[in-house]
């Protein structure tokens, strides 16, 4: 070693020692993604039993993650299981957990997707019952499966927590003012969990833009397609986009990474 030199000693992960595309395995891992039975987080859903993963899938509708469970089941051959829950619901949140690790043993993934901005035309027209039902989904749910499913992920060793946010998180409009805040305060909370989880386990946040999901039945395409003109792709994304930024996250290959925002939006300039 040379004067003033630094000699360091830094473990070899076990994901590099084969191909590249190894990093982005999942064999042998389990997966919860909320808001799984449709739009990105169904694509998650399927992706992640692709890359080898066992997947739990769940949302408000019991038959409809029934549907994507069958799909897992019948295309990868991994295990699934479907279970109803309202993630904006502190107390059956507990349930969710204790199902899932008595099933499977673990959760290596967790994928806080769950979501809703309602719509309003004047912001007087939103009333206390709405505000709140945004921001329990948004928000509470996804601090109260953290804090139960990150502290088990901690104690095995090891674990990746994405929360998918929103650019409308950075970028407000008037038109979801509740929906922004939450999302600000989901960014804000993964920076939190990162610490308090780390180095075991990580968390990082995942930020689509607007993706062509079932919702965008109710957009206004002509208004849509002309503010996606003005992002550096030009148009809005298309939902299996999300896949690869998503197994990044969950997978070996994001082993250096927590704490911080991916971004999935078209190039917003």
């Amino acid at each position: 070693m040379t004067s003033g030199s630094h000699e360091t000693t830094e473990p070899r992960h076990e994901a590099t020692m084969g191909s590249p595309f190894d990093l982005f395995s999942l064999e042998g891992k389990v997966a919860l993604v909320t808001g799984g039975s449709r739009g990105l987080g169904r694509q998650m859903s399927l992706a992640f039993a692709r890359a080898g993963a066992d997947v739990i899938v769940t949302s408000r509708k019991l038959e409809a993650c029934e549907e994507v469970v069958a799909e897992i089941t019948s295309t990868t051959g991994r295990r699934g299981l479907a279970y109803g829950c309202h993630l904006g619901r502190w107390d059956e949140i507990e349930g969710l957990v204790d199902t899932a690790y008595d099933r499977f043993g673990r959760v290596d993934v967790l994928v806080n997707n769950a979501g809703m901005s309602p719509v309003y035309d004047k912001v007087t027209d939103v009333t206390e019952r709405m505000y709140d039902s945004v921001l329990n989904l948004n928000l509470k749910g996804p601090f109260r499966l953290t804090q139960l499913v990150g502290t088990r992920m901690k104690e095995q060793g090891s674990g990746s927590i994405i929360n998918v946010s929103s650019t409308g998180s950075l970028r407000p409009m008037g038109s979801i003012i509740p929906y922004a805040a939450a999302k600000n305060g989901l960014n804000a909370m993964t920076e939190g969990f990162a610490d308090l989880l780390g180095p075991e386990v990580r968390v990082n946040t995942l930020m689509p833009g607007q993706y062509l999901t079932d919702v965008a039945a109710a957009w206004d395409m002509e208004h849509t397609n002309k503010m996606a003109a003005r992002l550096h792709l030009e148009r809005v994304g298309n939902p299996p986009e999300i896949i690869g930024a998503a197994l990044f996250l969950a997978s070996a290959a994001s082993s250096y990474t927590s704490g911080t925002i991916v971004r999935s939006d078209g190039g917003i300039p």
